[in-house]
């Protein structure tokens, strides 16, 4: 078995974690500008919406029902499968323009009211990103053509210049830097207006630069042959049902958005009576998603990405099939549980480091930390799903992980309804959509282990069960640690301090894997010796 999944995992961590460097330098900006209010309410529920089209059909459905079509296809005739990529982009490029003009009209028949600033200031935003949409879509279904061809460098580092583009107007605008160049400064909504066009800008670029990466295949060659039009008819027929599949967490963030947006959007009382949620609930808990976001992104999701191509090819060989995918739960969670547990024992110092200074005070740090608290226990969860969805997508099942999915999203929404009005608040909605995830993870591999034989082995178990020793082991040694760090630190203490606890933690991890002889410590790092699963 190939066992080069892991070399692809680690380039695409590389590079996922330079990105979302810079994704943590964009949030750092945005807090330090605008705190959290409404401003922040605004942008945050503008900029879910074509993220999570992005997500669902970019990187999610339609790069996940195409990439396994295009990979059977390449393989015995190379032509028809460029014609499909050129059939897929070009009508992907005219339906989903159509969807932003259609959302765009919708949008401007129901502007909310003048009585309503926050309201229409979300309708502006909204209306400024929607066209955001087709272009990461675009660019996601390109990045998904490129790793067929095992270049997975171009798509991962994409997100970097957006988020470059963000830090750029933040700061290029903010009311210190206009008074350097002599300048008034300019309001906070029209500031977070230019904020939204640049994103727009990013994207264009965004597009130019995977086209120029992906112009050495040259799609252009050949005619649109019978192969490539019966390969488009599956990658539709396979794309609903797989946005569903994959995209429960992103459609279960959407609904913790509109939940939290509802101060912004409607106003302080529900029905006469007051909402339990306030202004800043949405900016609050899109801060703390991008926190533990920044885990998942870098190692659980680039796993998923790097190991579905060779799921794809191993579909049919069962045996190899069920070796892969156990291979990749026992890396999801040797490095899913200690950034789980990382994450909450830093969440505070973590969340002052990136975001505290400006606009964002030491209050809005302990509210983000709270609910990043609900969110991080469940990072190897999230990460183990993305795995578990691409396998049943790689074996042409599309319809088990939808059924699976729409519980989820059934048993989330239930749950946030009923936790805001417990002490919890906005945590609740946090806490909700991680339980939710490790429901999932151990459903889904339930089923999966009834189609192709049992996946959490005793092998599996046993490597879970190291990897808990040493999650416990670093949940040790920084109690420990964080007895000897002071309280009172300004923000370069902080800094130090975060840094000195993330050394500590990983040495702990590194150390306690080696004298235990993990193969998954040599994974992670993308060796590829050969281990039983």
């Amino acid at each position: 078995m190939s066992r080069s999944f892991e070399i692809h995992a680690r380039t695409l961590s590389v590079l996922t974690f330079a990105s979302r460097i810079t994704g943590l330098a964009r949030d750092a900006a945005l807090s330090r500008v605008f705190g959290v209010g409404v401003v922040t309410d605004a942008f945050s529920f503008a900029f879910m919406v074509p993220n999570l089209f992005r997500r669902l059909f970019g990187e999610g459905a339609l790069s996940s029902s195409f990439l396994p079509v295009y990979a059977r296809i390449e393989q015995s005739d190379p032509i028809a499968a460029r014609a499909l990529a050129r059939l897929v982009l070009w009508r992907l490029v005219v339906f989903l323009a159509a969807v932003t003009l259609v959302g765009e009209v919708i949008l401007l028949l129901c502007w909310p009211p003048a009585g309503n600033p926050p309201a229409q200031l979300s309708a502006r935003l909204v209306f400024i990103l929607l066209p955001y949409m087709p272009m990461v879509c675009c660019v996601a279904l390109m990045g998904a053509v490129l790793q067929v061809h095992h270049r997975f460098g171009p798509t991962a580092a994409a997100p970097i210049i957006l988020n470059l583009f963000i830090v750029g107007a933040c700061i290029g605008l903010s009311i210190p830097a206009m008074h350097f160049v002599g300048f008034n400064p300019v309001d906070s909504t029209l500031h977070i207006t230019l904020v939204a066009l640049s994103v727009i800008v990013a994207g264009l670029i965004q597009c130019l630069w995977s086209w120029r990466a992906l112009r050495a295949l040259n799609l252009r060659a050949g005619a649109i042959t019978p192969a490539a039009r019966d390969g488009f008819a599956q990658v539709v027929r396979q794309a609903a049902p797989m946005a569903l599949g994959l995209g429960v967490l992103q459609i279960n963030t959407f609904v913790d958005g509109l939940i939290a947006s509802y101060p912004t959007l409607v106003g302080p009382t529900l029905f006469g009576f007051d909402y339990p949620l306030d202004e800043g609930s949405m900016g609050s808990l899109a801060f703390a998603q991008r926190l533990y976001e920044f885990p998942l992104g870098v190692f659980g999701i680039s796993v998923a990405t790097a190991i579905f191509p060779q799921l794809a090819r191993q579909a049919n060989n069962v045996p190899e099939f069920c070796a892969l995918i156990a291979r990749a739960m026992r890396l999801v969670v040797f490095i899913g549980l200690p950034a789980s547990a990382g994450l909450v024992m830093l969440r505070t110092p973590l969340t002052a480091a990136v975001f505290q200074g400006g606009d964002f005070t030491s209050e809005d740090t302990a509210r983000v930390a709270t609910i990043l608290m609900a969110f991080a226990p469940a990072i190897w969860a999230y990460s183990a799903n993305h795995v578990l969805t691409r396998a049943f997508y790689a074996r042409g099942e599309t319809m088990t992980p939808v059924r699976i999915s729409v519980a989820m999203v059934a048993l989330n929404f239930l749950l946030n309804i009923t936790l805001i009005w417990t002490p919890l608040g906005t945590s609740g909605l946090a806490l909700s959509t991680a339980f939710c995830a490790i429901v999932q993870m151990f459903w889904m591999q339930r089923v999966l282990a009834k189609r192709i034989g049992p996946i959490i082995t005793p092998t599996v178990r046993s490597s879970w069960l190291r990897s808990a020793i040493v999650t416990g082991l670093m949940i040790g040694a920084l109690a420990l640690t964080m007895q000897f760090t002071p309280a009172d630190r300004g923000w370069w203490g902080t800094v130090w301090t975060l840094g000195l606890l993330t050394a500590v933690g990983g040495a702990v991890v590194y150390a306690a894997a080696h004298l235990m002889k993990m193969p998954e410590l040599g994974w992670a790092m993308g060796r590829t010796e050969k281990s039983t699963a």
